[in-house]
């Protein structure tokens, strides 16, 4: 995700530009729509930054463009339970029609991959119910 731009239309009012960082936000919050679909993964300094308050809408999201089309990959977190390669597949159909329809640019491919999965937090917080019931 850099400075590049994308040039839609030069006619005689001027043209649009569409930068690569403007994509990944439209990707990450269409992924992020997706049921099942509890974050975006970012590796080490994505958790980083994240921790230092400057989560982005971009985060996990890396975007590929070329003259005539945009590629575009997604990184996630899926909930314990769902079925992967349903949500997989439902945030690549996401993903592409909301990027799609919103630039108007033509969505090469849309690689989805499933970096975690969030364990549920109920059992977490009854355990330590238990725990200072206990005590």
């Amino acid at each position: 995700m850099g400075d590049e731009t994308i040039n839609k239309g030069n006619d005689k009012v001027g043209s649009v530009k569409i930068t690569n960082d403007v994509i990944a936000i439209i990707a990450g919050v269409a992924a992020t729509e997706v049921k099942g679909v509890v974050g975006m993964g970012g590796g080490i300094t994505g958790g980083l930054s994240e921790m230092l308050g400057m989560k982005t809408l971009s985060k996990g999201v890396k975007v590929e463009v070329t003259e005539n089309d945009v590629s575009i990959e997604v990184h996630i977190v899926v909930e314990y339970g769902t079925n992967l390669a349903d949500v997989g597949k439902e945030v690549q159909e996401n993903v592409l029609v909301s990027v799609e329809n919103m630039t108007g640019l033509k969505v090469r491919n849309v690689d989805v991959n499933i970096q975690g999965i969030s364990m549920p937090k109920e059992g977490k917080e009854e355990k330590e119910q238990e725990k200072n019931q206990n005590k």
